[in-house]
C-alpha cells in the first residue's frame, strides 16, 4: 500500500513505475523480438511501428487525462505533439551523421535502439535537475521563454544551417585521442585488432560506436531547446518526461521512413523556428493578459496549426520546384 501513496515529483510512485516498466517492456519486445536479426528496416514497416508507438503515446495521454484530470491531459498531449515536432529536425542530423560514417541502413537500427538508452537517462536527469530548479527558482521561466523566443529567431534568420561533419570538434578529438578502426566490423561497437605499426592487439572503437556517440551528442544539444520548450507547456515533472519519451521513441521508429523524404520537408524548421517563438512568448503573454496560464485548448490548436501550414508548405514548395 505504501508505493500508491509514496509521492515521487508531485506523482504517485506507482505511475513512475508503471511508465519505466512500460518503457521496458517495449524495448525488450523491439530488441528481442522484431529486431533480433538485424534486419534493415523498410519503409513500410518504419510506418507500421511509428504508428504504433504514436497509438500507444496517445492512449497513455488518454491515461494522464483520466488519472489527473482535462488540463494535465492536455498538456501532456500538447507536450508530446510538440517534442515530437521539435524532434523531427533530430532527424536531418542522424540523416547526416549515418551518411558521413557510412553507416549501412541494416546497421542503423542497433545504434538508434542503443541511443534511446542514453536519452532515457540523459533525459531524466536534464528533466530532474530542470523540475527542481524551476520549484525552486519560479523567475527561471522566464529565462527558458526568452531563450526559446531567441532560438526561435536564430532559426529563422538561418542560424542552424547545414553542418560540416568533417570539422566536428568531439569526432575529431575522439579519432585523435582514441584507436578507431578505418572500417566496420559487422554490429560490433568495439573491435580488438592488431596496430599497424606496432603489431600488438589492441581494443578499437568502430565507426558504429562513433555514430552511437555522435546521435547522443546530437540529442544532448536538440534537449536543450525541446526539454524548456515542455517545462513552458506545463512544470509537471510527470508530464515533461513521460511526453518527452513517447515523443522520441516513435521518432526513432519513423527515422527511416523519414529518412528517405527528407527533402520534401525543407520549410519544416522554420515552422519549427515559429513553434518555438510562439511557445516562448506564451508566458509573457498570459501575465500581459492577467492569466494564470495560457489556455492549454489554445496552445494545442495553434501548435496544430503552425506545423499543418509548414508540411503544407513544404510538400506544396517541393512538389512545385520537381
Amino acid at each position: 500500500m505504501e508505493l500508491f501513496t509514496l509521492v515521487f515529483l508531485g506523482q504517485p510512485m506507482w505511475m513512475w513505475l508503471g511508465f519505466i516498466g512500460l518503457v521496458a517492456l517495449l524495448l525488450a519486445f523491439d530488441l528481442g523480438v522484431l529486431h533480433r536479426d538485424g534486419h534493415e528496416i523498410e519503409v513500410r514497416e518504419s510506418l507500421l511501428l511509428s504508428g504504433f508507438y504514436i497509438t500507444l503515446g496517445l492512449a497513455f495521454g488518454g491515461f494522464v487525462w483520466w488519472q489527473l484530470g482535462a488540463q494535465p491531459g492536455v498538456e501532456y498531449l500538447t507536450a508530446f505533439v510538440v517534442e515530437k515536432s521539435l524532434a523531427l529536425d533530430n532527424v536531418f542530423v542522424i540523416a547526416m551523421i549515418f551518411g558521413y560514417l557510412a553507416i549501412p541502413r541494416h546497421l542503423q537500427h542497433r545504434v538508434l535502439f542503443w541511443g534511446i538508452l542514453g536519452v532515457i537517462v540523459l533525459r531524466a536527469v536534464m528533466i530532474g535537475f530542470g523540475a527542481t530548479l524551476v520549484s525552486e527558482f519560479g523567475w527561471l521561466l522566464y529565462v527558458f521563454a526568452a531563450f526559446l523566443i531567441f532560438t526561435g529567431v536564430r532559426m529563422l534568420m538561418g542560424g542552424h544551417g547545414e553542418t560540416d561533419l568533417s570539422k566536428n570538434p568531439v569526432l575529431n578529438f575522439m579519432k585523435k585521442r582514441f584507436r578507431v578502426s578505418e572500417q566496420l566490423h559487422g554490429d560490433r561497437f568495439f573491435v580488438q585488432q592488431a596496430d599497424p605499426k606496432t603489431g600488438r592487439v589492441h581494443r578499437y572503437m568502430t565507426p558504429l560506436f562513433l555514430a552511437l556517440v555522435m546521435i547522443e551528442i546530437a540529442d544532448v544539444i536538440f534537449a536543450v531547446d525541446s526539454v524548456p520548450a515542455v517545462f513552458a507547456i506545463t512544470t509537471d515533472p510527470y508530464i515533461v518526461y513521460t511526453s518527452n519519451i513517447f515523443a522520441i521513441l516513435g521518432l526513432r521508429a519513423l527515422y527511416f521512413a523519414l529518412a528517405a523524404v527528407i527533402h520534401r520537408f525543407a520549410y519544416l524548421k522554420h515552422a519549427l523556428a515559429v513553434l518555438l517563438v510562439f511557445i516562448g512568448s506564451k508566458i509573457f503573454v498570459a501575465d500581459l493578459m492577467g492569466w494564470d496560464k495560457f489556455p492549454a485548448e489554445w496552445s494545442l490548436g495553434v501548435t496544430f496549426a503552425i506545423l499543418a501550414a509548414g508540411i503544407g508548405y513544404s510538400l506544396w514548395r517541393t512538389v512545385e520546384k520537381n
